[in-house]
């Protein structure tokens, strides 16, 4: 297994696999430090929690799953979301994510297969211990594919976080990048 932090990543992994498969280019993204994130994206990005229980605890509501692509590549599974909040049809975060089946139990590697809960519920549910590990943040050009996914119109730059959730052995249990909506959606 490589190690949990890997610096020779592009800033937008997983989600740049997606858009090579689909033979998109990338959008314009910029590396930031977590202390010039503006709010409110700060508080929601720039920390060291899964983003499922930090989005519920923003809207005091469950986030409900909305997988727009995946893949299974043996014990990979990857996949294109939006989280959307429980009782409303408006994305709060779109993401790309590579969850490592083989160190999940059967139960948990099951729901991921479902691709009815986010990984935060998931984990929580299964009482999975687990560490959250952002390695990286960014604003981002948002493109015809993120503006598609988070229902916005226009250009606009949006913030995001590269992220690294590790089991309590130390070793990789995904690789998650998320984006959220303009300020004005949160």
């Amino acid at each position: 297994m490589p190690e949990l932090i890997d610096t020779t990543l592009d800033l937008l992994y997983p989600l740049n696999e997606f858009y090579e498969e689909a033979g998109v280019a990338l959008p314009s993204a910029t590396r930031i430090h977590g202390r010039e994130m503006p709010e409110p994206y700060r508080r929601l990005l720039v920390h060291d929690r899964d983003m499922t229980p930090t989005l519920e605890a923003a809207y005091d509501r469950k986030m409900n799953l909305r997988v727009l692509k995946y893949a299974l590549d043996h014990e990979v599974f990857s996949r294109q979301i939006v989280l959307i909040c429980e009782g409303s049809e408006s994305p709060v975060v779109f993401g790309a994510i590579k969850i490592y089946l083989d160190e999940f139990p059967a139960a948990a590697r099951d729901l991921v297969i479902e691709r009815k809960l986010p990984l935060g519920t998931i984990l929580e549910s299964q009482a999975i211990r687990h560490f959250s590990r952002p390695d990286a943040f960014f604003e981002v050009q948002a493109d015809p594919v993120i503006c598609h996914a988070l229902g916005i119109t226009g250009p606009a730059k949006l913030y995001g976080r590269r992220n690294v959730l590790g089991n309590s052995t130390g070793r990789k249990l995904a690789q998650v990048l998320e984006i959220l909506p303009p300020a004005s959606n949160l």
